[in-house]
Formats: structure tokens, C-alpha cells, sequence
């Protein structure tokens, strides 16, 4: 049993880059989290964040973004249950929401990257001191910021760093180091105790001399983070250990309880994700003494990027959470952690259509079982193989179309049978559309349901139309294939 990660901050992370709740929901979100056991939020904006002047640009358009009451309302919900509050700030790489924009389209590091930034052009470190800036005006209170920096792929393709990298002695580490610093030395100037963090991916192909040497040291405290279900315990604890050796004694971890799954996954698995979480105890109680776990951030991705599709809601992934929490909290998914849970939300496990509780009690329970069940009907095999079934491969192929040789006793039959599955799940899309509007936006429950529904009903609609027109058609012919 591992006291570092029991004891230690647990921030919830809050991904708003894609189906941010309602503001309502959220500050009622908040109260659960602390119920469960959360110490603090993680929270990224990206384009729900009033940006303001040059940058107002990035804001989001297809939904308001949050206003400035609404900002300062989420920080007092947190504050009146002792959740401290760390914003979220990418500075570097996943910028998409900032540079797919043309006017700062000259800011890309190479054109067909949209995620990041040119490390040699200094309007964009201005551009990322200003959000910065504007972020923690709005954060008054808060005294961490996340900076970010995992992820900055195709780093040194552009002309600029090709040609700084030609130089002697220059290389791909000293490019990402030298713009992190810059960045964390321009924030400390305007905000001198402020305590930064970021991401350790791109710091974990680095010597601790390299780290060491390059003056960051001292400026930011790295997060690891590993979402995978069987974490390689001992190379997490070596690379720890490797980070100390460098002068970086304070560390934090990164966890997930959803979003990490599959790009498209829909509904949150409670035991994968449980089982990050032992896998990250396993890692602190191997710790030495020099490192100074600060604490634990459970991931939620919404989305893996910007432009990806939206991953699961947070209304079904609340018993991940709830587990997860107790999980840290019990140092194992004991029965007791299981009890809290069962007695907090009325499951810990939201999989299994066949046998959800008819007593979940937590707030968004009946999206969330409304999601499950549409799900189930969409991966059943009778949807996802109707277009390759028995009748439509041996009677109603592209080959029976073209030569018009169709028995239209078996069209009917294909016809009933895909109007059924398609008016079934209909029935189900409005029920889950109503309850989802009382908890997200109107886009974003179109967007949930263009995602995640359309793809799998688009075959069948097709075949649908395909027969109605062969029905339809009083010149069809129906004469022997011989």
C-alpha cells in the first residue's frame, strides 16, 4: 500500500476541447467529484476559454465558450469543496485549435501540422505568453499552471529549424528544451511563485545530463503519464528515478479514467482503467526517498486531438472515475472501495447492458444508460453484419443490380428487416438526443450522434434507398440469371 499516491493531490482532469457539459451540469460535476475523492481539476479549455483582443479568434464557433462569470463560478464551486484548481495551457505541440486558424497559419512549425508551433518565430511566443497571460488573469487564485509541451510532432522539419539544426552542436533536444524555457521564464516573470508543470514525453529520449544542463531544471516539475492497463512498473520507476538523477525530485503522475481506450470508444470499461490505476501504485511504493511525488492527475480525454472524434461522455464514465478514486484512496479496488462506490453512484461497472442497476443515483445516470444500451443495439452482430447477411450477399448484390435480376419477395423481406433496425434505433436517438440536451449543447449532441451513430446506420440506409428504388422501379426486370 502506497501512502504517497493515497495522500498526494488527486486532480480530476476536465477536457473541454471537445462536448463541454453545460455550465449547470458542471458545477454539479464538481460536487461529485469531490464526493469521490478528488483533492483538485486539471481543467483544459483550448477554445472554451474567453480569449479576448487579438485572441479572440480561437474561441470556439460552434458553441459560446465560456464566459468570464462562468470561468470564476467553476473556480468557486471548486473552492467551497477544497478543490484546488490547475488550468490547463498547451504551449507547444496540439495547438490545433490556435494555428488551424489562417491568421495564424505562418506560426506552424511545417504547414500540413496544424498542432505545432515554429519554435523560432517570436510572435508565437508571444502569442503563448498572451494566452498565458489572460488564462491566469482569470485563475487569480491558482498557483500551478500546466503547461503542456507532449506530443510536438514533426518538430525540426521546418525550414527554420532545419537551418538551426545545421549548426555545430545544435539538436532536436536542445530545440524543445530552449523553447519550453523561454516559455516557463516569460510566465515566472509575470507570475514569480507560480509552480509549473508539463507533460515528460518528450523529455524521456534525454539524459539526465542533457535535462541537467539546459537550465530547466528548477523552472517545471515533469508529469508522467502512462494510461495503459499493464504500465511497464519498472522502466516508469527507472525513468523516474532518472528524472531525480537530473535534479527534478518533484514529480507528478498521469492516470486515465477514460479517453484512452480506443479513439471512437463509447463506453468507459471500469476495470481497464482500475487497473492503470494499480498499475501506479505498484510504481510509487517502488520509489526511493528523493522523489517527491506531488500527486496524480486522472485523466478524462474527450477527444485524442483537437480534430478527432468525440471519445466517451462523462456520464458514463463516472463509475471509471469513482473506481479509479477509491481505487488510490484504499491502495486497491478492495471491497470497501467497491462499497463506496456501489453506495455513491449504484455501480461501479457501466459495460454490461444486461445487467445495469435500475438504483444509479448519479447525476447524468440516465444518459448514461440510455448511451449504453444504443451502443449495444449499434455493435450488435444482427446491425453490424446486415449489410454481408444471407439475403442481402445472395439475392441484392452490386452484380444483381446491374444486370436487374432481383426476386422481389426476398427485396421485401431485406427491406422490412432493415426498417426495423433502422426505426429501433431511431426510437433510441431521440430518447438519448432529449436527456443529452439537458446536459450538453445541441451541437454536441449532433455531433456525438454524426460520429458515432450515422457511420453505423449509413450502410443500411444506402441499402434501404437501393431497394426501395428497385421496388420502386415498374421497368425492373426480374428474368433468370441463365
Amino acid at each position: 500500500m502506497d501512502l504517497s499516491l493515497r495522500s498526494g493531490k488527486r486532480l480530476v482532469h476536465l477536457d473541454l476541447k471537445g462536448a463541454p457539459p453545460r455550465i449547470g451540469y458542471l458545477l454539479e460535476l464538481i460536487q461529485v467529484f469531490a464526493d469521490l475523492g478528488a483533492t483538485g481539476l486539471l481543467i483544459e479549455y483550448e477554445d472554451m476559454f474567453p480569449y479576448e483582443g487579438e485572441l479572440k479568434v480561437i474561441q470556439c464557433k460552434a458553441q459560446p465558450p465560456y464566459s468570464r462569470k462562468e470561468i470564476m463560478s467553476i473556480q468557486e464551486a471548486a473552492s467551497s469543496r477544497g478543490l484546488e484548481v490547475i488550468p490547463l495551457v498547451q504551449t507547444f505541440g496540439h495547438l490545433e485549435f490556435v494555428l488551424k486558424h489562417e491568421v495564424f497559419r505562418k506560426l506552424r512549425e511545417v504547414d500540413y501540422c496544424l498542432g505545432t508551433l515554429n519554435p523560432h518565430c517570436d510572435q508565437g511566443v508571444k502569442l503563448v505568453q498572451e494566452m498565458l497571460r489572460q488564462v491566469m488573469e482569470l485563475h487569480p487564485k491558482s498557483t500551478s499552471l500546466h503547461i503542456g509541451a507532449d506530443e510536438v510532432y514533426m518538430l525540426g522539419l521546418g525550414e527554420e529549424s532545419k537551418q538551426w539544426l545545421s549548426a555545430p552542436g545544435h539538436n532536436d533536444h536542445q530545440l524543445f528544451l530552449s523553447h519550453i524555457i523561454k516559455v516557463a521564464k516569460g510566465i515566472r516573470k509575470r507570475v514569480p511563485k507560480l509552480n509549473l508543470i508539463m507533460w515528460d514525453d518528450m523529455l524521456r529520449s534525454m539524459t539526465p545530463k542533457i535535462i541537467k544542463e539546459s537550465g530547466l531544471v528548477g523552472l517545471v516539475q515533469p508529469m508522467l503519464w502512462d494510461y495503459s492497463p499493464v504500465l511497464d512498473v519498472d522502466n516508469t520507476v527507472m525513468r523516474m528515478e532518472l528524472y531525480k538523477s537530473a535534479g527534478m525530485s518533484q514529480q507528478w503522475v498521469a492516470s486515465s479514467f477514460k479517453g484512452s481506450t480506443t479513439v471512437h470508444t463509447c463506453v468507459t470499461c471500469t476495470q481497464r482503467h482500475v487497473d492503470n490505476h494499480l498499475q501506479w501504485l505498484k510504481v510509487a511504493s517502488s520509489l526511493s526517498a528523493g522523489i517527491e511525488l506531488q500527486g496524480i492527475a486522472l485523466t478524462g480525454w474527450q477527444r485524442y486531438d483537437h480534430l478527432s472524434v468525440l471519445c466517451e461522455l462523462m456520464p458514463v464514465s463516472l463509475p471509471s472515475l469513482a473506481s479509479c478514486l477509491q481505487t488510490l484512496l484504499h491502495g486497491g479496488f478492495t471491497e470497501e472501495a467497491q462499497k463506496k462506490v456501489y453506495d455513491k453512484l449504484g455501480t461501479v461497472e457501466i459495460e454490461d447492458t444486461e445487467r445495469l442497476p435500475s438504483r444509479m443515483s448519479f447525476v447524468g445516470a440516465k444518459l448514461a444508460e440510455l448511451i449504453v444500451k444504443l451502443i449495444s443495439l449499434l455493435e450488435s452482430a444482427e446491425v453490424r453484419n446486415f449489410p454481408n447477411s444471407m439475403f442481402v450477399r445472395g439475392w441484392f448484390t452490386p452484380y444483381h443490380k446491374q444486370k436487374k435480376i432481383i426476386s422481389p419477395l426476398i427485396a421485401q423481406q431485406i427491406k422490412t428487416q432493415a426498417e426495423r433496425i433502422i426505426d429501433a434505433v431511431d426510437i433510441m436517438v431521440q430518447e438519448v438526443r432529449k436527456e443529452m440536451h439537458l446536459l450538453y449543447s445541441d451541437y454536441t449532441a449532433q455531433e456525438w450522434l454524426d460520429q458515432h451513430v450515422s457511420p453505423v446506420l449509413e450502410p443500411l440506409q444506402i441499402l434501404l434507398r437501393d431497394i426501395e428504388s428497385v421496388l420502386n422501379d415498374v421497368g425492373f426486370c426480374t428474368t433468370s440469371v441463365s
